[in-house]
């Protein structure tokens, strides 16, 4: 892959970061509850740590293997659930839908980036960007399931 089109592909995948950070802290404006506000302060967090990743990558200031791969459980719930509208969201049920949404996107988005490259080591960073949305996913989906099916006395 030339220079040129790796910095391309860093800047989109940098921009989308910016605009998953914008979301969230934007969302987080209009959350009441602590909780909420909590867990959209973190998701927030991890996209600011996602776009610093990707810019120091472009720099070349990192090694290759600084993302670790570790394993993130899909519970698809995003996939069989509809997201509900950011504008008419009003439990933390729907916020944590809406953010397993958008995670899930954004694992497709870096993944589909990693399978039109060939192996190396820009389609390896690509995967772990996947991965680490995959994580975000895995957290929120467990946080919606929680909040929707809270465990009962009964079992």
């Amino acid at each position: 892959m030339k220079v040129n089109q790796l910095s391309v592909l860093i800047d989109l995948a940098i921009a989308r970061e910016e605009n998953a950070i914008a979301f969230y802290t934007s969302l987080r404006d209009k959350v009441v509850d602590r909780e909420g506000k909590d867990t959209l302060d973190f998701l927030a967090g991890e996209e600011r740590k996602h776009r610093e990743f990707l810019v120091r990558y472009k720099r070349g200031e990192l090694p290759s293997g600084t993302l670790k791969f570790t394993a993130a459980v899909n519970y698809h719930v995003a996939e069989h659930e509809k997201e509900p509208d950011p504008d008419k969201a009003e439990s933390l049920q729907d916020l944590f839908l809406i953010a397993a949404h958008r995670e899930r996107r954004a694992h497709e988005f870096y993944r589909a980036l990693a399978e039109a490259h060939p192996e190396g080591p820009v389609r390896d960073m690509l995967l772990m960007m996947a991965n680490q949305e995959l994580k975000h996913k895995e957290k929120v989906e467990y946080l919606h399931a929680n909040t929707a099916y809270p465990q009962t006395a009964g079992g």
